[in-house]
């Protein structure tokens, strides 16, 4: 979805996944109405955050904007919540986000200049925002630290790069299936829908224009008001 956003805004996109055919698939979808070029990548290795960063550094001097957007969840009871669960989910969704963006940082810092900062955007979660209704606690605990992890990276890398969160709520993706799945989370929030993908890329886009250069270190939610006045 932010992904289209910045491809039909005119941004040269590129993407990545650990699903190389997802992700050339997509990539030649989105081509038809911009530039999008697929790097697949398995972000949940420093390595592969490295590769990635180092294919980036051979096609392009800067980097205006790093969208880290991967993500892996774990829906398991307490009882049989183990180590691969904590693994995997913490390793794509917050060791992930740290590598790729501190191997970036060069090109990140030869694309910001003192009135136009380079961005760094973080997709987080309502989740690491609120105790979530399912049995996802990796998930939680590392869409949390994906929030204090931005803050942390807003003050360390300003003022030339600003670092901001987005905390979604329902949106129709892979990651959520299932009609009683969905109509629970649909009825937690207050404007009873899902997320569209011109809410995603909006804010995102937002977030990288000069309407967003003056914001650093927030953590936005994105969620039909389920965290402020949805039930849950």
């Amino acid at each position: 979805m932010i992904a289209t956003g910045f491809v039909e805004a005119g941004a040269r996109v590129y993407i990545t996944s650990r699903k190389a055919d997802a992700c050339v698939e997509t990539a030649a979808s989105l081509s038809e109405v911009g530039e999008c070029i697929a790097l697949p990548a398995d972000l949940s290795r420093e390595s592969e955050c490295r590769r990635l960063a180092d294919a980036l550094t051979e096609r392009e001097p800067g980097v205006d904007i790093l969208v880290n957007n991967a993500g892996a969840n774990w829906f398991a009871p307490i009882a049989t919540h183990d180590d691969r669960a904590w693994d995997k989910v913490l390793a794509v969704n917050l060791k992930g986000v740290f590598h790729l963006t501190r191997f970036l940082l060069p090109l990140l810092e030869a694309a910001a200049t003192d009135e136009d900062p380079a961005r760094v955007i973080n997709v987080g979660s309502i989740s690491g925002l609120k105790p979530d209704q399912f049995e996802t606690y990796a998930y939680g605990a590392s869409k949390a630290g994906v929030h204090l992890l931005t803050r942390q990276l807003a003050r360390d890398l300003a003022p030339r790069i600003t670092v901001n969160a987005i905390a979604p709520g329902p949106f129709p993706t892979d990651m959520i299936s299932g009609d009683s799945f969905a109509h629970d989370l649909l009825d937690s929030t207050a404007l009873k829908r899902w997320g569209r993908q011109d809410d995603a890329a909006g804010m995102a886009i937002f977030l990288a224009s000069r309407a967003g250069s003056f914001v650093t270190g927030a953590v936005l939610a994105l969620d039909g008001g389920m965290h402020s006045v949805g039930s849950y």
